[in-house]
């Protein structure tokens, strides 16, 4: 059984395939896990192989209780807010925290009682997934992630209907690759990514912490940026931000090349060290994000993987 498995990822589309071909899934707002069970004892991994297993003691405890010696389970990790919307800001406000509450949408078995499944096909590995967790009762935070075969447009449609982030295609017959992969696709109903953190501006309306931070993608080697985000945070998040750009402040630019904008001057300039998760309408012909909104840190990324995602 191995220690880790590196996640399999999915490419950016404009749209879903079509086909009956294609497994379709909801793209979950939420936190990527690799949870391996070995004789009780349950280990949780980030995508980049970051050992989260304390941060999950109560979906730990039903993990143990699987009717199996050895498993390692593909899914992600989700809190819910008052609404019932899968919540990322409420995710990584009670992560860690004693009493909190989350789900474990699992989407894919990676390997069960002795036998790697990553050379199995989809559609077999959902079966026998299913089949494992057929067995909870309602409550049970593990939850298996259905899927819709074919009809890939209505289902995005529909999913887009609900406010939910988007969906992810993934083909039927496909095997588990541990790379970016164009057998699973991800179409998003509205633009979102990660950016590096590079510095903030000062707030010019009194708001606390700060007024805006200053973001940027890396290309090819070099960090590029790609605007500025002052809404999203809640007064707390300013305060906590602040104080953690604080400890990299730096006196000059991290950036390869600035645009012609006055406020810039005003910029407290940090070492690109904090990765967010920002919700954006479009890209401009100049390369900055439109109507930006804060949605959170994200502790499972590099500053150095993060790029500009363009669909294929």
């Amino acid at each position: 059984m191995p220690e880790f498995v590196s996640p399999q990822l999915a490419t950016l589309t404009e749209k879903p395939p079509e086909g009956s071909g294609w497994l379709h899934e909801l793209k979950f707002d939420g936190y990527r896990m690799i949870c391996h069970l070995s004789r009780k004892q349950v280990k949780f991994w980030s995508r980049n192989g970051k050992d989260w297993s304390q941060k999950f003691p109560s979906i730990a405890k039903v993990v143990k209780e699987l009717p199996v010696s050895t498993a390692i389970l593909d899914g992600e990790i989700v809190a819910v807010d008052s609404q019932g919307h899968a919540s990322f800001q409420k995710l990584q406000q009670t992560i860690g925290k004693p009493g909190s509450a989350f789900t474990f949408h699992i989407f894919d078995l990676l390997y069960l009682d002795g036998f790697n499944l990553t050379g199995v096909k989809l559609r077999e590995r959902k079966e026998l997934l299913a089949q494992l967790l057929s067995g909870g009762d309602e409550k049970s935070p593990l939850r298996y992630s259905d899927h819709v075969e074919g009809n890939g447009q209505q289902f995005f449609k529909q999913a887009c209907a609900y406010k939910i982030e988007g969906v992810v295609s993934k083909q039927a017959d496909s095997l588990y690759e541990s790379t970016r992969s164009k057998s699973w696709l991800k179409i998003k109903c509205i633009m979102r990514q990660e950016f590096v953190i590079a510095g903030y501006l000062p707030s010019d309306k009194g708001f606390p912490g700060f007024g805006a931070l200053l973001l940027g993608v890396y290309e090819k080697g070099t960090l590029t940026y790609a605007g500025r985000v002052g809404t999203g945070f809640s007064i707390k998040q300013r305060l906590d931000l602040k104080e953690k750009l604080d400890r990299f402040v730096k006196a000059s630019s991290p950036f390869a090349a600035l645009p012609r904008d006055s406020a810039l001057r005003k910029a407290v300039w940090t070492t690109p060290k904090l990765v967010g998760e920002v919700a954006f309408t479009e890209w401009t012909s100049d390369g900055f994000i439109r109507h930006p909104s804060f949605q959170g840190l994200r502790l499972d990324k590099k500053p150095s993987e993060v790029v500009r995602e363009k669909p294929a």
